[in-house]
């Protein structure tokens, strides 16, 4: 994965990479409630991960925070999908924007991007 490389380089202290634990308590118990809600068993009935659009089946799917709740993501309806196992574990702690520097580089070593602008 990219992992913050351009940044990162610049000033190795930019980003709190350390969970709150109160924050990450209290987002999984809302995820807990939001599973018991109709909406998310509407979406978990399709069978479809919000990632790779496969049709995995209902028992297949997990629910995926798309900011992570470790990084600061809320459990809510716009940050929680039906997610793949496969495509959860390949996702991490990953936000949005580090998923698509990944797509963009993938042969990218960490910092490669962040040396050439110093």
């Amino acid at each position: 994965m990219w992992r913050f490389g351009i940044i990162h380089n610049v000033q190795s202290d930019w980003i709190d990479l350390a969970p709150d634990p109160v924050h990450v308590k209290r987002e999984r118990e809302k995820a807990r409630e939001l599973r018991k809600t109709d909406w998310w068993r509407a979406l978990v009935a399709k069978g479809v991960c919000h990632y790779c659009h496969r049709n995995v089946g209902a028992a297949e799917l997990t629910l995926d925070h798309v900011v992570p709740v470790s990084r600061g993501g809320k459990s809510t309806r716009g940050n929680c999908v039906p997610c793949c196992r496969d495509c959860n574990a390949k996702k991490k702690a990953y936000t949005p924007a580090e998923q698509i520097l990944d797509r963009l580089f993938p042969n990218a070593p960490d910092g490669a991007a962040g040396e050439e602008m110093v």
